[in-house]
Parts: C-alpha cells; sequence; structure tokens
C-alpha cells in the first residue's frame, strides 16, 4: 500500500528558461500524516477495557516506529487489586482487537499493568480518591507536596480540589496541578 501521494512544481518561466529552454519539473513524494491516531487507538482500548470491566488509567507509546511499545495502565472498577491474571486477559483481548484493527504495526510491543503509583489528572480522578493521601506537585500553589483529598468543587473547567496537609487546608485549582500521584501512607 503506498501511504504518500505524488506532488509537482513546475520551475516555470525564468531568465534561464529561455536559454535553455523549459526547466525541469520536479516531483516530490510526500508522505500524508496520519492525524488522530493515538486518539483513535485510545478509544479503541478505551472499548476493550470497557467491555472486560476495567478502566484505562494511562496509554503510553514509545519504542520505535517499526516497533512500537504500548504500554497500557489498566484499573478494576469493582476497586480490588489489578492481578496477574487480569493483566493477561486483558492483554489477549487488546492483542486481538489491535491486530484487527489496522492500527497499528505487524509487530509491537504490548504491556498491560496494573498503574503502581497511580496519577491523578481529571477531577472525576480526583473526586474518586477523596479521602486518600496525593502527592502533588502544584509551583503555583506551595511546589511539592503530601496531601489528603478532602473534596472537588467548582463548574466544569474550573474545578478545584480542597487539600489537608495536616495543620492547614489548601485549595487548588485542578488546572493548576502540573503532576498527581497516590501517596502510600501506613
Amino acid at each position: 500500500m503506498v501511504r504518500g501521494y505524488l506532488s509537482y512544481c513546475c520551475a516555470g518561466e525564468s531568465p534561464a528558461s529561455g536559454m535553455w529552454g523549459m526547466l525541469p519539473t520536479f516531483f516530490c513524494s510526500l508522505e500524508i500524516p496520519r492525524r488522530g491516531v493515538n486518539e483513535t487507538l485510545e478509544v479503541v482500548v478505551k472499548a476493550e477495557l470497557d467491555a472486560a470491566g476495567f478502566d484505562l488509567v494511562e496509554l503510553r507509546i514509545a519504542g520505535s516506529r517499526g516497533q512500537p511499545l504500548f504500554e497500557v495502565r489498566i484499573e478494576r472498577r469493582d476497586g480490588q487489586s489489578v492481578a496477574v491474571d487480569d493483566c493477561a486477559r486483558v492483554s489477549r483481548a487488546l492483542e486481538a482487537r489491535l491486530d484487527a484493527s489496522g492500527l497499528v504495526p505487524e509487530r509491537y510491543v504490548l504491556e498491560v499493568s496494573s498503574p503502581g503509583d497511580r496519577p491523578l489528572r481529571t477531577p472525576a480522578e480526583w473526586r474518586r480518591f477523596v479521602g486518600r493521601w496525593v502527592s502533588v506537585l502544584a509551583p503555583e500553589h506551595g511546589g511539592r507536596f503530601e496531601a489528603r483529598v478532602l473534596s472537588v468543587d467548582g463548574e466544569a473547567g474550573v474545578e478545584a480540589v480542597t487539600l489537608d496537609l495536616g495543620k492547614q487546608k489548601r485549595v487548588v485549582p485542578v488546572a493548576a496541578v502540573k503532576q498527581a500521584r497516590l501517596a502510600f501512607r501506613i
């Protein structure tokens, strides 16, 4: 399958063209960019995980163009820990779906795992973990610190999370958080 098209440009009339005749026409093969492949891939992965009863925490694409690496972090909807058997079952289902989709090359590496130190990105994720401890990086709101999530309030797009730092409470807009992960406390 040819993944490109031909375009041409003509040198046209120039002072030199009168001396030697028509200047040559150049043909350049330009590859058509495949826009939206990552978004489409994420939709396919989410649909397969949804059917299996899991949520997508993170999808990372690394590796090379000839053999990409797809790292899929999953979470169980029932709140239980992700087991090795869960990862194997999801991996088999995803592999079959990806092979049939045509979105990935013939050779690729698929890694399915639990999120480990789970990142928090969306207001829905923050709400899900109210009461839990988090490690937060918010440069304009105190830098890096650990706190317990008390609540998430505000209108869509301007949500703020209220955090308990022990002796004080801090309200931080979700959009101002550069990085946040669940913190484990004993």
